[in-house]
């Protein structure tokens, strides 16, 4: 979770049948390439995503499923929206917490208001959690 003045970094996945939830906005990052640490992969992911050579980033808490390990990691974004570059998914923006927690947010490019992925769901809970909120 990459955070600037109050509002999370988003990603809006594209909206391709096949991929892990299409359509719906998530954290960026993405799966570990054999032999990768979780940090390395999350810096190679942001870095083919937005073009952002990132610092390294703490790690926030890590989610077990049946399925999959997901490491969340939090931190600062030090650019501004504009430097970054999407060259993955179709749409991203700095969303105030209040519009994440409403369950759907605005997409400029696609001029209209898209669900949560599973995981940004995830993570809102866990800062719900760790704020007492929950």
């Amino acid at each position: 979770m990459l955070e600037q003045d109050g509002c999370w970094l988003l990603q809006l996945r594209d909206d391709i049948e096949g991929i892990v939830h299409p359509g719906t906005w998530a954290l960026f990052g993405g799966h570990l390439d054999p032999g990768e640490t979780p940090e390395q992969a999350l810096l190679r992911e942001l870095k083919e995503e937005i073009d952002w050579d990132a610092p390294e980033l703490p790690l926030w808490f890590v989610h077990r499923e049946s399925r999959r390990v997901a490491h969340f990691f939090r931190g600062r974004l030090t650019p501004a929206l504009t430097e970054l570059r999407l060259l993955e998914g179709q749409d991203m923006v700095l969303a105030p917490l209040k519009e994440i927690r409403s369950g759907t947010v605005w997409s400029p490019k696609r001029q209209e208001r898209r669900a949560l992925a599973p995981s940004l769901q995830r993570a809102v809970l866990e800062l719900e959690r760790e704020q007492g909120l929950h």
